[in-house]
């Protein structure tokens, strides 16, 4: 019911990392929010124990750089303002896709990546969103279980030290990330267990912070070399130019490639990739502190959308929907256009109406579903990622996708094309559209780059 005092709705939010924040953002047009966290949130751009994947490298791709700045105006320009960059892709960039074909540095697409450190953006836009005076933040708090019956959620109960307690609201958002314990929940309401799938590459990330050198410490590209699915072990890596003067290099590799935690390994790891610039740029960058690794990596999906049955008063966004094998850089803008999906669905349906928590529930799975594919369709294909084997039909997309790759790193139209679908700005079938088709099947097409396109400026500043 909505509070009687002040005649809007109520919502609760769990979890205060970005999923948790947009959503937050989102429903203050239509409800007085409680963002329920169960950890204490730092002041500023530091780490925290509910974001371990903070410390390895992050970019926000373009369609989730429009639904931040829909969402929490003015949050982009602050975190440009604070040393985060506008990456224009490609010609900020020096990028070797999973085939091997080296990018061309094209300048004519609209397409920029934000790039920061994690702790910078989660700094800043808790520093917007929690200046609303609709949000109430309860820090230190642990959700233990939802409150209400099969048809409808109607709160939840929470602990905050020793006391116990149950919070009750119109809506209950979980954006508690992947180890959300919301299919449990559900079934402890007598639901149906949800249907998962996982496909696991079974990767592992390194990751280092480097002090850049001193002529390379801005505006230098960003550079990425991906992993070819088709040459198992795949290995690659990405040096992410971020505020302060740094590098954070992230170092990945799959079953019998991984990168390991050995500080005297990392650069020669660097060198040993599918190309050795990576390696080359680190000989002369000065570390900062240890090497961080994890192999959280794996692909898990949860299908909340389909369940036959579904409460009222209840909603799961980001990655407690599913989880990516982050070298593709989707779950932020995932969180960002999840949420978004939430506030449009809002504008045209009261919280209370019936029904409206399986609408948001589709209409959150949407920009799940595009990341989803763009994942799957390339680690479905290491040995071991799942127990089902690539269909005919998945094979021919991949072929398919794989020319459209070097359709588009040699001509600036098609890549125009490609970057919509990668930066999820528009759908897949945008790569059937005559700007991918006609340059694929027509030409003229540039020949191929026999090595990364960095300028001898570049590389003389990366060596001084």
């Amino acid at each position: 019911m909505p509070d009687t005092a002040t005649g809007r709705a109520t919502a609760l939010v769990i979890g205060a990392s970005a999923t948790g924040l947009f959503a937050a953002a989102a429903l203050t047009e239509h409800a007085d929010v409680t963002l329920i966290e169960r950890d204490t949130l730092p002041d500023g751009p530091e780490p925290r124990r509910g974001v371990p994947q903070a410390r390895h490298a992050h970019l926000v791709w373009s369609g989730g750089v429009r639904a931040f700045n829909d969402l929490v105006p003015g949050v982009v320009d602050d975190i440009v303002a604070e040393g985060g960059r506008l990456v224009h892709i490609m010609g900020d960039m020096v990028s070797r896709a999973p085939n091997e074909v080296w990018f061309r540095r094209f300048t004519s697409t609209h397409h920029r990546n934000l790039v920061s450190s994690r702790d910078l953006l989660d700094a800043v836009l808790r520093r917007h969103v929690l200046a609303d005076d609709r949000i109430t933040l309860r820090q230190d708090t642990t959700v233990l279980a939802l409150e209400g019956d099969a048809r409808r959620v109607t709160g939840v109960r929470v602990r905050t030290g020793d006391d116990t307690a149950v919070l009750t609201a119109d809506l209950v958002i979980d954006a508690s990330g992947r180890g959300s314990r919301a299919p449990q929940w559900l079934e402890d309401l007598g639901l149906p267990r949800v249907t998962e799938r996982e496909v696991n590459a079974g990767v592992a990330y390194a990751t280092r912070v480097y002090r850049a050198p001193a002529k390379a410490a801005s505006d230098f590209p960003l550079v990425n070399v991906q992993a070819n699915p088709a040459k198992a072990p795949g290995q690659g890596g990405i040096v992410l130019p971020v505020e302060g003067g740094r590098w954070i290099v992230t170092l990945a590799g799959t079953r019998g490639g991984e990168p390991t935690g050995d500080p005297d390994a990392f650069v020669d790891f660097a060198l040993g990739l599918g190309d050795p610039v990576i390696g080359e740029l680190l000989k002369t960058a000065e570390p900062l502190g240890d090497v961080a690794t994890t192999r959280s990596t794996a692909n898990h999906r949860r299908y909340y959308e389909k369940l036959a049955r579904w409460p009222e008063g209840f909603t799961v966004l980001g990655d407690a929907i599913a989880g990516y094998n982050p070298v593709y850089g989707h779950g932020l803008t995932v969180a960002a256009q999840g949420s978004l999906a939430v506030r449009d669905v809002l504008r045209t349906t009261p919280v209370t109406a019936p029904g409206l928590a399986r609408r948001l529930q589709r209409a959150a799975a949407r920009p799940v579903a595009a990341a989803w594919d763009l994942a799957v369709g390339q680690d479905a294909f290491y040995p071991g990622a799942t127990d089902t084997p690539p269909t005919a039909v998945e094979r021919y997309l991949a072929a398919f996708v794989d020319r459209a790759v070097a359709t588009g790193a040699r001509n600036p139209r098609a890549l125009g094309a490609l970057l919509d679908v990668m930066s999820m700005e528009k759908p897949a079938t945008r790569l059937f559209s005559p700007d991918m088709l006609v340059p694929m099947l027509l030409g003229p097409k540039r020949p191929f780059l026999s090595k990364p396109p960095l300028t001898e400026d570049e590389r003389a500043a990366a060596n001084s």
